[in-house]
């Protein structure tokens, strides 16, 4: 893809992600759901989710799977408002982009 991803959009796709999963989602999982969407490594996205953990959007928990601790992370209810605020600031982002590019 030609465009770079900013901080705000990685937040708000990762956000994205985790909430689509009642009981949140493990970190691998994570980035495997976000490389479907965009070209991004492992290394760029686990710096994400821990900024959002800092940022009170996510919270974790461990679950033991095959003998090893499985992070698990899920929205919290600050991460639910801010994810409402990133969908609020697309459709308003992305309608103006989109009447610039595709007006002929």
């Amino acid at each position: 893809m030609t465009f770079t991803t900013g901080a705000a959009l990685l937040d708000a796709i990762v956000l994205a992600v985790v909430s689509k999963e009642s009981e949140g989602s493990y970190g691998y999982k994570i980035t495997q759901d976000v490389k479907e969407i965009l070209d991004v490594s492992e290394s760029t996205l686990y710096p994400v989710l821990r900024r959002l953990q800092k940022d009170e959007c996510l919270s974790n928990y461990d679950i033991q799977c095959d003998g090893r601790n499985r992070r698990y992370y899920k929205v919290t209810e600050r991460g639910n408002a801010q994810l409402n605020l990133y969908k609020s600031e697309w459709n308003e982002y992305s309608s103006k982009i989109s009447s610039l590019l595709l007006a002929n």
